[in-house]
């Protein structure tokens, strides 16, 4: 069998394996091959970030709307129109057409190889009969797959996962939704929006968006509650039935509506039946079938690295791993950037130069990792909250404001928001903040500096904000910490 010889083979071609593909070879004459099974463009450009924000933009347009004197008139008495908001969203999918990403591939002297990937070897990868060589490093870019618990009943009733509420083409009228984290919540944001008359979220644990302050998830619950969303806190699904069911394939026909049997919130052994269950509690990465028991690694799970973004447990240097598959940051934005570190990494490696400087050290997803939730309102953090501020072993004060400013009343006449602050006493710096309200996304930015350059509160005084924006936000935050010192 015939081999082929590049200098860095990427296995993986979403955000995170196209940017360490181009970083690793950039202004040089390196080679690389990107392995994809699927679509290059990986899950964020057709699957998760790119549709489901196509589909949350919209409503946020709505929901504006819908408040602001001058407007709300007009739009009040209609609602989205679906197959339009549905078209918008292929558009930003291609339609499930990659050829567009393969075309920047070739552009920047990236070779797109089709199919499954096996490390078989010291830097060779395998790709159906074809034998890959990597002169300098081998990237994982697998990232994650939805998981589907095995509960009696639900896999065979064919629940969708994310993949499909984000390309959902017909929207159900009842839709029981399970999970309580980012996923569930954004999914149950549009769906809502766009006909779902009767929506039900089964919640596991006590909150939303457990990982955030808790301010933050109080609130988005009240905003469903207020369009109707039943939630169900401390609700476990034991077992679903879905008569009918028939799975080709290629396209899954389904019969007729799902039941499931869930305990607790007061209603143990309770039944609910829906159109279409909504599954989203939890991710798996994309690790197996690689071929990592070769080299001594579990042949599944996370594959654990160092800050260079390289492989712990394996010899020489030249294994990577970047992305959701290494299960330090599952976000996209997280992933291009230990994509970036990681191809920067590799550059100097091959012209055997210093790994010297911040440059060449993934340091940002330690405590530093920003995210934005697209709900109705917006929830944007970085950083640390309170408790994993004081389990991490900081001293720390935090303090709190409702967004109350000009900006705020600027932007919609129903403006409700909270901000917060999480301050490192001993260095008087910001080690996280969270935001949430209409349009926080955009500051979320800002904090994310502070955090990362660990800025005094001090020099924050002379960041003025400008008048009148929901930035003035800040002000009121030191303000409240000036006054308690």
């Amino acid at each position: 069998m015939a081999s082929e010889e590049f200098d860095v083979i990427v296995i993986g071609g979403g955000p995170a394996g196209e940017n360490a593909a181009a970083y690793a070879i950039a202004g040089s004459d390196r080679t690389a091959a990107l392995v994809e099974h699927e679509l290059v463009g990986g899950e964020c450009s057709y699957w998760a970030c790119m549709p489901s924000k196509a589909l949350l933009r919209p409503v946020e347009v709505l929901s504006t709307a819908r408040h602001m004197p001058g407007v709300e008139e007009k739009v009040n008495a209609y609602g989205l129109d679906t197959a339009a908001v549905l078209t918008r969203r292929d558009g930003f999918t291609h339609n499930l057409d990659d050829s567009s990403q393969v075309l920047w591939a070739d552009s920047a002297g990236i070779d797109v190889i089709r199919g499954s990937a096996r490390l078989t070897g010291v830097r060779e990868v395998t790709v159906g009969d074809r034998v890959l060589r990597a002169r300098e490093a081998v990237v994982i870019a697998t990232g994650t797959t939805a998981s589907v618990p095995d509960l009696p009943g639900l896999r065979d009733a064919l629940p969708w996962t994310s993949r499909d509420a984000t390309n959902v083409r017909e929207i159900p009228k009842r839709l029981a939704v399970v999970g309580g984290g980012v996923v569930a919540c954004e999914a149950v944001t549009w769906l809502h929006e766009l006909g779902a008359d009767e929506v039900t979220l089964l919640v596991r644990g006590s909150a939303l968006l457990e990982r955030t302050e808790p301010f933050a998830g109080e609130m988005i619950a009240e905003k469903m509650r207020k369009h109707g969303i039943d939630i169900r806190f401390g609700t476990s699904v034991e077992s679903a039935s879905r008569p009918g069911v028939v799975d080709t394939g290629v396209g899954r026909v389904h019969g007729g509506p799902v039941t499931l049997r869930t305990s607790g919130d007061g209603r143990e052994h309770a039944e609910l039946t829906v159109d279409e269950v909504l599954v989203a509690t939890g991710r798996t990465p994309g690790t197996a079938g690689l071929g990592l028991e070769r080299f001594g690694l579990p042949d599944h799970g996370y594959v654990t690295v160092d800050d260079h973004l390289t492989v712990s447990g394996v010899d020489g240097d030249w294994l990577y791993a970047v992305g959701d598959v290494n299960g330090r940051a599952l976000l996209t934005h997280m992933g291009k950037y230990q994509a970036r570190v990681c191809g920067d990494v590799i550059a100097a490696r091959a012209e055997s130069r210093p790994l010297d400087g911040p440059r060449f050290v993934a340091s940002a997803d330690h405590g530093q990792v920003p995210q934005v939730v697209f709900t109705t309102p917006e929830v944007a953090a970085v950083g640390r909250t309170e408790s994993q501020a004081r389990a991490d072993g900081f001293d720390v004060e935090m303090v709190a404001v409702d967004i109350d400013v000009a900006g705020a009343a600027l932007a919609r006449d129903d403006y409700s928001g909270r901000a917060s602050l999480v301050i490192d006493r001993a260095t008087d710096t910001v080690l996280g903040a969270t935001f949430v309200g209409s349009g926080v996304a955009e500051l979320v930015h800002a904090a994310t500096v502070a955090v990362v350059g660990k800025v005094p509160l001090e020099s924050l005084w002379h960041a003025v904000p400008s008048y009148p924006t929901v930035s003035e936000v800040w002000l009121r935050l030191l303000e409240a910490r000036r006054d308690r010192t």
